[in-house]
């Protein structure tokens, strides 16, 4: 038995689904405010649309609770926004470890340039387009960690809308959004997201064209943010590792580099007009 429950572990470790703090304590007061309504968990499920085991999971921090659990419970409970505060931590707990410190800096950043070769980006991402992504990884997630993949992207997306508004310029390869993801319903739906974040104000989307030869980003993809202090930093990643970078010489190479394929890729119009045709080929 000893030996079983050692094995689940270190396969939750290997999955990072290993339990968060932050899910531990988002559930501790879950079940301090539930008490104090004088609510079995019974109870509470009842109130708010969700099963008793579904509630004791999220009490036991096994699961991350849902936005909308999260508001339901808020409600019902009078906790006053308490439990809402933490949503996006028990959120950000879902991703990946390696991620989760960038992650912090980009939800405050004022300014956030992205150039990626092989996909489209996260912040761009459809759910069906996340969903099949997560669903390739190599070793196989469990479905459990893949919804919770899936929806944390989803939860990152809420900085293209944030206010104060920040500024977004995405520089994404042509061969990445021909590169089918799923079905060809998936890559339509996500070509048509594309063009509607694009029509937002605050946000930029280039492709680079396939076969204009050798550009500053045959070294891979890369990020760079300016945060609220007005502190310039980059990241990348690779194979599930991924490095925030904040030597300054290093960061203005990084500048440099997206200065050099802005001016390379299609301009926003151009672009926009090629993954119109993109949606009309299929």
């Amino acid at each position: 038995m000893r030996d079983a429950r050692i094995s689940r572990t270190a396969k939750a470790k290997e999955e990072g689904c290993d339990l968060p703090g932050a899910w531990a304590a988002y559930g501790r007061l879950l079940q301090h405010l539930r008490k104090r309504a004088g609510l079995n968990q019974q109870q509470l499920g009842e109130a708010i649309g969700y099963s008793l085991e579904q509630v004791a999971s999220v009490e036991q921090g096994r699961r991350p609770a849902k936005a909308a659990f999260t508001r339901a419970a808020d409600r019902v409970l009078e906790a006053g926004g308490v439990l809402e505060v933490l949503q996006d931590e028990v959120d950000r707990a879902k991703l990946p470890r390696f991620f989760r410190n960038f992650a912090l800096i980009e939800a405050e950043a004022v300014s956030r340039f992205d150039y990626e070769p092989q996909l489209v980006p996260g912040l761009l991402q459809t759910e069906e387009y996340a969903r099949a992504l997560f669903a390739g990884h190599c070793p196989p997630l469990s479905e459990d960690v893949v919804d919770q993949r899936t929806e944390a992207r989803l939860s990152r997306q809420k900085l293209l809308t944030r206010v104060p508004l920040a500024e977004l310029s995405f520089i994404i390869n042509e061969e990445a959004l021909r590169d089918p993801v799923g079905s060809p319903e998936v890559m339509r739906g996500q070509w048509q997201q594309l063009l509607q974040l694009a029509a937002l104000r605050n946000v930029e989307v280039q492709v680079m064209p396939a076969m204009r030869g050798f550009h500053p980003g045959k070294n891979g993809p890369f990020v760079v943010v300016e945060t609220r202090e007005h502190k310039h930093l980059g990241y990348f990643e690779s194979q599930g590792v991924g490095c925030v970078v904040s030597e300054p010489a290093e960061v203005s190479t990084f500048a440099l580099r997206y200065g050099k394929l802005r001016s390379q890729a299609l301009n926003v119009e151009e672009s926009a007009r090629l993954i119109e045709r993109m949606v009309g080929e299929t």
